[in-house]
């Protein structure tokens, strides 16, 4: 049985056709849905390709926690999560999520339960802040907060801890070093624990050293101070800093409108700038491509990661 798109969630993610017009200038546009119980959460548009009502769902064997089965969507079958029951929320209805939101993640498309959406809302990246105490110890699966204007907060869920909290983390298998002339150092920001973790592994099976930042705005701060540092000491940045690896997608400023900061400071004239989101879509390579970045490289693929940043090292 092939999902039916409601006339309501329709017109609803009619909008979503203008959201490639958000990129690069610091706002993003917020599915919000809950489910089940009081809190809010949200899932950008970017990656939502529909939203209908649960279709029959196929239980298979030897399915991980929180994953129901598989369904078959316009002839090809996904599989079907259960937010619920990766969040454990207090209060939840019994039964499965009324509703599904198909959504492609690093060119997996999949299927996540939920209870209801609401609607779209459109906000600036620097309302989007990281989150704190009793919400990152909740399984780390909360990676932004967004406050509205009447108070209400909505939770950016973490979706890269979820898949690999289902389904496992990619493995990295051998990845040769970099054949470097001296030393080499990545700089990099991305918001998903699991994402930073697994570029770390790559960057050292690489052979470089690294350090990193959290989300945009700390990003920028950071590399700000490391160019000024770099010029009071009359030495060249590309001592410092051999590339730049940026997310999509962060809290309080994106990669798009951090590239371009990087790109119009000429401090940075020398040092490559690559873009790695989850984000795999033509219209986000294409608005990486606008905002100046050397490389696009879709979220997570490790020897496709490695192959892209060792020539840009090497030269």
């Amino acid at each position: 049985m092939e999902l039916q798109t409601t006339t309501e969630n329709k017109t609803l993610l009619e909008s979503v056709d203008a959201r490639t017009r958000l990129a690069g200038s610091n706002k993003m546009e917020v599915l919000l849905f809950s489910l089940g119980t009081r809190e809010t959460f949200g899932m950008n548009v970017f990656k939502v390709r529909e939203v209908g009502l649960t279709p029959h769902i196929t239980k298979t064997p030897n399915m991980p926690l929180g994953v129901e089965g598989l369904v078959s969507l316009r002839g090809n079958v996904i599989p079907v999560l259960s937010l619920s029951s990766f969040l454990q929320l207090d209060g939840v209805p019994p039964g499965l999520g009324k509703t599904m939101m198909v959504a492609e993640y690093s060119k997996r498309t999949l299927g996540f339960l939920v209870h209801e959406v609401d609607r779209i809302i459109r906000v600036d990246w620097e309302r989007v802040k990281a989150p704190e105490g009793v919400l990152t110890a909740n399984q780390g699966l909360i990676t932004a907060v967004i406050e509205l204007e009447e108070g209400h907060l909505v939770s950016i869920l973490d979706v890269e801890q979820i898949l690999a909290n289902a389904f496992g983390e990619a493995v990295i298998f051998d990845i040769a070093p970099a054949r470097l002339e001296g030393e080499a150092s990545v700089f990099f920001v991305d918001d998903s624990i699991v994402a930073r973790r697994k570029i770390t592994e790559v960057l050292e099976k690489l052979g470089v050293k690294h350090k990193h930042a959290t989300n945009g705005a700390e990003a920028w701060v950071r590399l700000q101070a490391i160019a000024s540092h770099a010029q009071q000491s009359h030495r060249s940045l590309r001592d410092e800093i051999s590339l730049i690896l940026v997310d999509a997608e962060m809290p309080e400023m994106d990669g798009y409108v951090l590239t371009k900061n990087i790109k119009a400071d000429s401090r940075f004239n020398s040092i490559p700038v690559v873009m790695h989101s989850s984000l795999s879509s033509e219209a986000n390579r294409a608005m990486g491509k606008a905002v100046g970045v050397d490389a696009y490289v879709p979220k997570f693929d490790a020897e496709q990661l490695a192959d892209t940043l060792r020539p840009l090292l090497e030269r």
